[in-house]
């Protein structure tokens, strides 16, 4: 079975036939990837932006959509047959230990979850089954980038109805703040990002507002859509250290500035608001609990209050996904997903 493999930090994944094991641990679960997203973080992963990678040879990938072939021992919540997102955030079901796939006759590294091979071994706790109507391609989208934004939105902002929204970063996670944000009446919502066309999506998606970051005078002309207070929710996606200090320096006193991107470098910035009303805190997924939040998001998507159309500007096939990432890598695409099977 092929997958692609993390060999060496800064250089195009190998594509190569792995072995599983023999027969499934407790709590695993065995499914055959459709389709595999591609996120930022795993950019950062392969580019080792953060710090070196301690963990190579290793397998990525941590959204997708497949159906499940096999359990292990002690899976209750999906079955043989059943259409599936697979997902990062943990949700109902066993934790399993990771799996133990080798290459080359020698260990390598996986999490719980990867969606960067034809087939993968995942914890129960990794895996939402989906109406096996619903499309397969747009599924991975819950994997990460809905959930998360959804989730910062719902669970980690609180988003009411008339609150402002300045968004920095309208990649996956940021166009799905947008139109989370606009499903709860927030104005105005405001993207920033460097690129023009991440703006036009936005647009498409719920911002009421986009400015790149080469205006002349970027904080004024936010200030002048937001208003002088400030944002009342401002949400960073980038990770950039820099533009998180601006972003907080754009949140009202009594504002939100959440942090989706983590940083490399330190931050500094002016604590004394923290003291009083003004809150900085980072999200992990937008506390999501995909097993609850992804049929519900369904629910919504069939109804026609919710979209996940176009949001996808690729597809590539497998034996493409190094094209695939320095295409994400370059910042012209959206949303990619590689056709796995």
């Amino acid at each position: 079975m092929k997958a692609a493999i993390l060999v060496e930090s800064k250089k195009p994944l190998t594509i190569a036939d792995i072995d599983f094991p023999k027969k499934l641990e407790f709590g695993q679960v065995l499914v055959k990837i459709f389709y595999s997203g591609i996120c930022g973080s795993q950019i950062n992963e392969i580019d080792a932006a953060k710090e070196p990678d301690k963990f190579l040879p290793h397998l990525l990938g941590h959204e997708g959509s497949g159906v499940v072939e096999e359990i292990g021992g002690g899976v209750t919540t999906v079955k043989v047959g059943d259409h599936v997102v697979l997902h990062w955030r943990k949700s109902a079901g066993i934790e399993s230990v990771v799996p133990k796939y080798t290459w080359n006759g020698k260990k390598l590294n996986a999490g719980r979850i990867t969606t960067f091979n034809e087939k993968a071994i995942v914890s129960e706790n990794r895996v939402t089954t989906i109406p096996p109507d619903f499309d397969m391609r747009k599924a991975p989208l819950f994997g990460c980038a809905v959930t998360t934004g959804f989730g910062i939105v719902n669970n980690d902002a609180k988003v009411k109805i008339g609150q402002s929204v300045l968004i920095f970063g309208v990649g996956g996670i940021g166009i799905n703040v947008a139109q989370a944000s606009s499903m709860v009446s927030a104005y105005p919502i405001v993207g920033i990002d460097i690129h023009k066309h991440k703006i036009d999506m936005g647009k498409k998606f719920g911002l009421t507002h986009g400015l790149t970051t080469n205006s002349k005078n970027l904080n004024k002309e936010i200030y002048s859509i937001i208003g002088e207070k400030g944002a009342d929710i401002t949400v960073d996606t980038t990770g950039n250290a820099k533009v998180i200090e601006q972003a907080y320096e754009l949140t009202a006193p009594d504002g939100k500035t959440i942090l989706a991107g983590v940083p490399k470098n330190k931050i500094t910035i002016y604590s004394l608001p923290l003291h009083f009303k003004k809150i900085l805190t980072g999200s992990h997924g937008g506390d999501s609990i995909p097993d609850i939040e992804i049929p519900r998001y369904i629910r919504l998507i069939n109804k026609k209050k919710m979209t996940l159309d176009n949001m996808i500007t690729d597809e590539f096939k497998f034996s493409e996904i190094n094209d695939a990432i320095d295409l994400l890598r370059s910042g012209k695409a959206g949303r990619i997903v590689i056709k796995m099977n």
